[in-house]
């Protein structure tokens, strides 16, 4: 668990950190055929903010620091590690699924064709089926020296995991998303429950996978929460924002899109000054779960950065 002084070194470490484990838990043929090793590959190794992975590191390690584990040894920085790779496999299988020509008929991610340009619709498909499972597999590999404690602490990772991701989270999310596309109806509550689910669910279960691998005590697994739901929400107002604002060759997305297909949005609500304002106030909100509960580490100048990206 190496220490960076600048928050841009200590990101740029956690990246390269978080690339190198993810090509160690992809599979390889002939394990699976060479065509979904390889898309799947191509998919998750394509670059990214890696934002959600980071979160669970950045939330094992404020834990840790601040001494709020259930037990005087936390588990080692392997199993975290691991954790934060099954974050991102999650993320990027919906990514896969969410470009579908049936889902949001996007042909641009992270500055490449998507999946289902490259590789066709249906091994898209079926990519995004084998990132969500693998994500699994690699989390719940046992390990001769595990105790009972960090078995337990697995479980429970995985279980989060698998509630971000099902039909009360991404895929609710995106079932909303897609019924509510074209109509611009349902106000603010319903743009909410909809990113809470398709957007919010997985950040929060990113950082609270974190906690609960570190062995937090459940009043730091709390505060971790409330923490991530605030980002999530200012996550998304920000995604929103740039949607209208950002480059397609900065973002590495095509922009415009949700005008294009007639979404609700934070900016089409509210416009995007007070867009902007309610971005302001949510990152200041997960903030200050952090003071009250006097969590340090990173994740405050996380919440700086969600708010302030351009990309």
């Amino acid at each position: 668990m190496p220490k960076e002084d600048s928050f841009e070194r200590y990101l740029l470490a956690r990246r390269a950190e978080i690339d190198a484990a993810l090509d160690s838990v992809l599979p390889h043929p002939p394990a699976c055929p060479p065509l979904i090793a390889e898309a799947m590959r191509y998919s998750v190794l394509a670059g990214g903010k890696r934002i959600r992975p980071i979160l669970t590191l950045a939330s094992a390690e404020a834990l840790m620091e601040g001494q709020l584990t259930a037990v005087s040894i936390p588990s080692d920085w392997n199993q975290i590690l691991i954790g934060a790779c099954a974050i991102e496999l999650v993320h990027t299988y919906s990514l896969v699924h969410d470009d579908l020509p049936s889902m949001d008929d996007d042909d641009l991610r992270r500055g490449r064709p998507t999946a289902h340009v490259v590789y066709g619709e249906g091994n898209a498909i079926l990519t995004g089926d084998a990132l969500l499972t693998q994500a699994f597999i690699a989390l719940a590999q046992p390990n001769s020296t595990d105790s009972p404690e960090l078995e337990h602490r697995r479980v429970r990772a995985i279980a989060c995991i698998a509630e971000a991701a099902g039909a009360g989270g991404m895929v609710g999310g995106q079932a909303l998303d897609l019924a509510a596309t074209g109509t611009q109806s349902g106000g603010t509550t319903a743009l909410r429950d909809m990113h809470e689910r398709k957007t919010g669910a997985l950040i929060k279960a990113a950082a609270v996978c974190g906690a609960i691998l570190a062995g937090g005590k459940p009043q730091a697994i709390e505060t971790i929460e409330t923490y991530a739901t605030h980002l999530g929400l200012a996550f998304q107002i920000v995604d929103d924002i740039l949607d209208v604002e950002g480059k397609t060759d900065e973002l590495g997305k095509t922009t415009g899109k949700d005008e294009t297909n007639d979404k609700s949005t934070y900016p089409s609500l509210h416009g995007i000054e007070r867009s902007r304002v309610l971005a302001t106030e949510a990152t200041e909100a997960s903030k200050a779960a952090l003071a009250t509960a006097g969590l340090g580490g990173r994740l405050a100048e996380i919440a700086d950065w969600v708010l302030s990206r351009t990309h």
